[in-house]
């Protein structure tokens, strides 16, 4: 392996995650989402603030860079899912979550994992998606749709492994540490479904 691409790989990803897409577009409109909602600096907040079709925006953006970054870290170390590439995905949503233009605040880490996973993972990330679209379209909790989507990817990739005798540990272990993360941020967001309190997402123009 050619550790200088490693390291530009990794600190590439992580700068391209880092990018806070909602956070700009509240600025131009004079609004500190981090002031706003739920103080998140991520596509849920920006849809509730800002309006369904930044909101929109957004998500497919932070998406983007997910994608974005594992694309640019294959193109330079020439693998596939691999223990570099996987890290390099970390190191993607990781800027998202802990983003240094923000003081290392940032959002939760979802669509950027989720831009992550359809480069690596196409087919189970889809999976994961239609099954949140189709929470959130029920319940309207976008928290809820995230855990159990998360849940979701992880339970299909281990089932994935013992079937294949473990031989997909990379993936294992990015989809594994990934879920358990994004699971972790919504502690909150649970505590409030539990109670009853959560808030639910409403479409709107603004």
């Amino acid at each position: 392996m050619n550790w200088l691409y490693f390291i530009i790989s990794l600190m590439i990803a992580y700068l391209i995650g880092s990018i806070p897409f909602s956070f700009i577009f509240g600025k131009l409109r004079g609004i500190d989402l981090r002031e706003h909602g739920s103080g998140n600096v991520g596509a849920t907040n920006a849809l509730r603030v800002l309006g369904t079709k930044t909101g929109i925006i957004t998500l497919l953006l932070d998406m983007g860079k997910g994608l974005l970054a594992v694309e640019i870290g294959r193109m330079l170390l020439g693998s596939g899912i691999e223990w570099q590439l996987v890290l390099v995905a970390v190191a993607a949503i990781a800027g998202h979550i802990f983003t240094i233009f923000l003081r290392f605040k940032g959002g939760k880490g979802v669509a950027t994992s989720a831009g992550v996973f359809i480069d690596l993972l196409p087919i189970p990330c889809l999976l994961a998606l239609l099954l949140f679209i189709i929470i959130v379209s029920i319940t309207r909790y976008v928290s809820l749709g995230s855990i159990t989507a998360a849940f979701f990817l992880f339970s299909y990739m281990l089932v994935v492994a013992i079937r294949n005798n473990f031989t997909n540990l990379p993936s294992l272990a990015v989809v594994t540490l990934v879920a358990g993360f994004i699971i972790i941020r919504h502690k909150s967001n649970i505590q409030r479904l539990l109670q009853g309190n959560e808030n639910k997402i409403s479409f709107k123009k603004k």
